[in-house]
């Protein structure tokens, strides 16, 4: 028994030499040093990621205009959030280059037209780079995200699907597609509330996706299939909005975007493995994909007999060699024609089908042009020759595409420090964002900016001023198919405007502008369609 006991063990009270509770004391003092002590270096190391964050905003910030300080760490990301466009108005509007730090991102928004061309022409410094998760969904290896000399020479091998014989070609299928959707407005409206209308926003995204991958992918995709990317697209649009996480988390916006692009990517390969297989029996081109194919069949051959050491004639060289690209490629490259088109075309269709029911009178201009055009028969089919001979009906198009244009800025990724003016470089790393609204809006340029007027584009000089132009950008990464969008938008009003009627029913918000991607009227517009005689 005496083993057990030892002093350790020994009473606090027998022990002279001890003080009564003294350990206990001293464990609770201790644990509450060290948690005081714990809580002040999370305090310390809070204020001082604080004060970095505030420092390198104001250090990025520069003589620029901006907001003095930064919300630690999330600056302004409720409000981009919902973006508006009156702030965005006002932030165009209070100097030539202004800034906004969100999360871990500095913003730069180059707001005059000088500013904006001089980013878009600035391909050594900057590259184009939508928004953080949008590689993830257009993948790594899209050609989007090539630079320099890889992204000169890929647009080289493109350039051929937007030339005016290829253009021809596509025009049957998206005819089609008009056919076809607008007795479907027809009998949308014949079910509809006559005194308010019906919300026609979202019949004209899907119409806009069937016309795009009409002319895209032809009929190698089903209907079914052409339905599901238009419902879906609205998940990649709120995946790919300006103010995003960077991460796909399941659940989120990003990752539902996620699900609906990798869609979109399988039913493209498949339509890839298709028109190869049509285009290799000698089949004809009826879309974009065919004429995309049919390059790589031609140069294969043409460079199979070079290899061999057969005479060529010149003539017989396709006017650009391109390689043998894979289904997955294929599908990669078309679904940015998506991309690029989808929100952008819903957009103008939406507002044009609004501004020619509000304006009756250049609508009946319109209707006169086209069945003077066509010899007095509606029924005359789409072709290069009548589109390109519609003076007035493309300076409709032009005027609302200035008027309400359906790209207001496009996201720039900074390369290496660029400097924009003299007196302020932006960092490597920030974004730089040339907004186009401004310089569609100046009023030394386009007296009025805020009305609609065609007439401009006839008898003014609007048709002068190409550096306001930045409807489709500018640089070496302006639009392809800009040419190819103007020229539907004219088929489609002058289509309609002999085949229907129709009504705008107006709200109190129907002037007003949704941003989302691009920029629609806040109720949708609300439209009803008759059938014309």
């Amino acid at each position: 028994m005496a083993a057990i006991v030892s002093g350790s063990f020994s009473s606090p009270i027998a022990n002279a030499d001890s003080t009564p509770f003294s350990s206990v004391d001293g464990g609770l003092l201790s644990r509450v040093y060290n948690g005081i002590s714990g809580l002040s270096a999370t305090i310390t190391l809070l204020l001082i990621l604080v004060a970095y964050d505030q420092f390198k905003y104001v250090w990025n910030k520069g003589s620029i205009v901006g907001p003095s300080w930064k919300m630690p760490f999330i600056g302004p990301f409720l409000q981009s959030v919902n973006p508006k466009m009156d702030e965005y108005k006002a932030k165009w509007a209070s100097g030539d280059l202004s800034c906004v730090s969100v999360f871990h991102k500095f913003v730069v928004m180059a707001s005059s037209r000088d500013m904006a061309r001089k980013v878009f022409n600035s391909p050594a410094f900057v590259k184009p780079c939508v928004v953080d998760v949008a590689i993830k969904l257009l993948r790594p290896t899209n050609w989007v995200f090539l630079d320099g000399r890889a992204h000169v020479d890929y647009r080289k091998g493109l350039n051929g699907l937007f030339t005016r014989q290829a253009l021809e070609a596509y025009l049957p299928g998206q005819e089609e597609v008009y056919d076809k959707y607008f007795a479907r407005a027809l009998k949308i409206s014949e079910q509809a509330d006559k005194e308010k209308g019906v919300p026609f926003m979202p019949f004209f995204r899907e119409l806009m996706c069937a016309v795009s991958c009409r002319t895209f992918v032809g009929h190698y995709i089903s209907d079914n299939a052409v339905k599901k990317i238009a419902d879906d697209y609205w998940m990649i649009t709120a995946a790919l909005e300006l103010v995003n996480f960077p991460i796909i988390l399941p659940f989120t916006k990003t990752w539902y975007g996620k699900k609906a692009a990798d869609m979109v990517l399988d039913e493209f390969a498949k339509c890839a493995a298709k028109s190869k297989a049509r285009m290799a029996v000698g089949g004809d081109i009826t879309c974009i994909m065919d004429a995309w194919v049919k390059s790589m069949i031609d140069s294969a051959k043409y460079n199979e007999k070079i290899a061999k050491g057969i005479a060529v004639d010149p003539e017989e060289k396709p006017a650009s060699l391109v390689r043998d690209f894979s289904d997955f490629e294929i599908s990669q490259t078309v679904f940015t024609f998506l991309f690029a088109s989808q929100d952008a075309t819903s957009s103008a269709c939406t507002w044009l089908f609004q501004t020619m029911a509000d304006r009756p009178e250049i609508l009946d201009r319109v209707r006169a042009e086209n069945l003077r055009a066509r010899n007095g028969d509606k029924d005359v089919r789409f072709s290069m020759d009548l589109l390109e001979n519609l003076p007035y009906t493309r300076a409709v198009v032009k005027e609302l595409l200035r008027y309400r244009p359906p790209v207001i800025m496009v996201p720039y990724v900074v390369k290496k420090p660029f400097p924009i003016t003299d007196s302020y470089t932006a960092p490597k790393g920030s974004m730089v964002i040339p907004s186009c609204w401004p310089a569609l809006h100046d009023p030394e340029v386009y007296p009025n900016p805020d009305t609609y007027d065609p007439e401009r584009w006839i008898s003014g000089d609007a048709e002068s001023q190409s550096k306001n132009w930045l409807v489709f950008g500018t640089g070496p990464h302006y639009c392809l198919g800009q040419t190819y969008a103007q020229l539907n938008l004219i088929g489609m009003i002058g289509k309609a405007s002999l085949s229907l009627d129709w009504s705008h029913k107006p709200t109190e918000k129907s002037e007003d502008i949704e941003v989302f991607a691009t920029i629609f009227p806040q109720d949708h517009c609300p439209l009803v369609f008759t059938q014309r005689p």
